[in-house]
């Protein structure tokens, strides 16, 4: 018991100040908070184009560039491995990350077999065999959501404050198919605060990939068309 309590202690340990990071890298504090929402700005710009360029060829490369340029500024900012969640959590964090998940995706089920409707209820979708697909894309969203923009949210807001506005950024990049951002800011705001508490990205981008395959299977496609966002959902 002692050995976990120690162990939650340092999962749990807010991330060094703001002020301690100034200090090592040199900077002014009005500096790094200009660069910092210069970082959001332009990360969030791309994954937009990523989401909104007319044709799908351009939309993969915006993609491609996002992805880079999230990555770039990640390590020029010098970041620890516990500042950017890729470090375990401990057996609390785990268990309730994993539990909540499964809770979530079992109630869909539920709901979806009270209202009378067929499970899957789109049988041709997701496919299943590519869901480990699904599960690194998940586990790349998560990164960029957490190790990204929460971590920065967090600089410019506040801990508490980020998780909302993260899992804000999170909801508009799905507009606008509406059951999906509906969806996205529940689970945004419950994936901002298990990184907010326990710092680690992997779990989160389980049960990420787990609850957006279970929306699949319970919400027919006329309601979540394919999850499909931006210009893909339009036409």
């Amino acid at each position: 018991m002692a050995a976990e309590s120690k162990s939650f202690q340092a999962v749990a340990a807010p991330v060094p100040p703001l002020a301690i990071r100034l200090h090592t890298t040199g900077i002014s504090e009005t500096l790094r908070r200009r660069l910092t929402w210069a970082q959001v700005i332009i990360a969030f710009l791309a994954v937009e184009c990523g989401v909104w360029a007319a044709r799908l060829s351009v939309r993969n490369r915006w993609a491609l560039a996002a992805g880079i340029i999230v990555v770039v500024f990640a390590v020029l900012d010098r970041p620890t491995v516990r500042r950017l969640g890729l470090g375990l959590p401990n057996a609390r964090g785990s268990s309730l990350m994993l539990g909540t998940g499964l809770i979530c995706a079992v109630l869909l089920m539920f709901l979806r077999r009270w209202v009378g409707g067929p499970v899957p209820a789109n049988p041709l979708f997701p496919n299943m065999h590519l869901a480990w697909q699904y599960m690194v894309w998940a586990l790349a969203q998560e990164f960029i959501l957490q190790s990204f923009f929460f971590t920065r949210c967090e600089e410019l807001f506040g801990s508490a404050t980020a998780v909302w506005v993260t899992a804000t950024f999170f909801a508009a990049v799905h507009l606008p198919n509406m059951v999906l951002t509906t969806f996205t800011l529940i689970a945004g705001l419950f994936f901002c605060e298990m990184f907010r508490r326990y710092r680690s990205i992997y779990l989160l981008g389980i049960v990420h990939a787990v609850l957006g395959l279970t929306l699949s299977t319970t919400i027919p496609a006329s309601l979540l068309f394919h999850l499909r966002v931006g210009i893909g959902f339009l036409r």
